[in-house]
């Protein structure tokens, strides 16, 4: 299959919004990261976004939308928690998971009796979203386990072949996935944080909860009930070992492993200004902030450089460490080291 880089004028919007309208799909750029999209509406399409990524069908989709007079017809018994939590972070980086109307094909949801729904505040993905004329149902554009991708060249080197078309809007402005709460019950859960905190959500809606999930993986027995929960993610080919806690222990304990791993080409990703001998070193920021928005980049050009073993620092800072440690986490199959 032939891809088309497209651009972010009228004419490639409009030409990517027909894609989408046909039946087709589009990578197209979010300020979480770019998104694999096709319609909403479509079953075809939906199981076509499985296919592309290699993603399993157990693993449900967010539906995007560009207004949001769109939500009554998606979503059905929205609470007043749900619809505060719409009010004050819609649109931005925020999904909110509502129980679905009759429109929603079962593929989309993975079967379940629920529907994960964000409103971008990117202006690329409005305008194609109106131009396709249907909301578009879209995962990360990333082949499934790795990293997600935030610059246009990751869903190209993943994507190339697969889909028609790929939208380059730049590099995305948060860097992690979306914040996912479930709203459908009574007391709103944090899912999957992201560039809007548990603390921002709590403001709002104060007794929301926080998902034990978030820092560990579902068994094989369980259904995720938003994107990302289950299955291995955000992996890069090197072995990725996150190493915690305050900047001077995590600095020795990473010269040590690499004295043990000199035959081996290693990475460390720093949010310090930690210096380290005979390594790859990448530099996330010196914010949780900086370091979610660069995470994934910098995880992918370790890939790049042939890096065989990266060892990732980690201390909390702000608001965003949850988000960090879920994705690090991941990243690392878990593999943590506390100092």
């Amino acid at each position: 299959m032939e891809t088309k880089i497209l651009g972010t004028d009228k004419e490639s919007i409009e030409l990517a919004g027909r894609i989408l309208a046909q039946g087709g799909l589009v990578a197209f750029p979010t300020e979480t990261v770019y998104g694999l999209g096709g319609s909403a509406f479509n079953p075809e399409s939906v199981r076509n976004i499985y296919e592309a990524k290699g993603r399993p069908s157990d693993n449900p989709l967010i539906v995007h939308i560009a207004a949001l007079d769109t939500l009554p017809e998606l979503a059905e018994d929205i609470s007043d928690k749900a619809k505060a939590l719409i009010h004050a972070f819609m649109p931005g980086p925020f999904t909110i998971i509502l129980k679905k109307s009759g429109l929603i094909p079962d593929e989309v949801t993975a079967g379940m009796d629920t529907v994960a729904i964000r409103f971008p505040v990117n202006e690329t993905a409005q305008k194609l979203i109106k131009a396709a004329g249907v909301p578009i149902a879209a995962p990360s554009a990333n082949l499934s386990g790795k990293p997600s991708p935030t610059r246009a060249k990751h869903v190209i080197d993943d994507m190339t072949g697969r889909i028609p078309a790929i939208i380059d809007g730049g590099g995305c402005a948060v860097g992690v996935e979306s914040t996912i709460v479930d709203a459908s019950e009574e007391i709103p859960v944090l899912l999957r944080p992201g560039g809007i905190t548990y603390e921002m959500i709590a403001d709002v809606v104060p007794d929301a909860v926080i998902d034990p999930h978030i820092l560990q993986s579902l068994t094989d027995g369980e259904k995720p009930p938003c994107p990302g929960m289950k299955y291995k993610h955000y992996s890069p080919d090197a072995e990725v070992t996150v190493i915690e806690g305050s900047m001077k222990a995590v600095k020795e304990e990473i010269d040590k492993k690499l004295k043990e791993n000199a035959d081996k080409i290693c990475g460390v990703l720093t949010m310090s200004d930690n210096a380290y001998d005979s390594a790859v070193i990448l530099h996330g920021g010196m914010t949780n902030k900086e370091y979610a928005k660069n995470l994934f980049d910098c995880l992918r050009k370790f890939d790049e450089l042939g890096v065989e073993i990266v060892y990732a620092e980690f201390e909390n800072r702000d608001g965003y460490g949850l988000a960090i440690k879920n994705r690090l986490y991941k990243s690392a199959a878990h593999r943590v080291i506390y100092v």
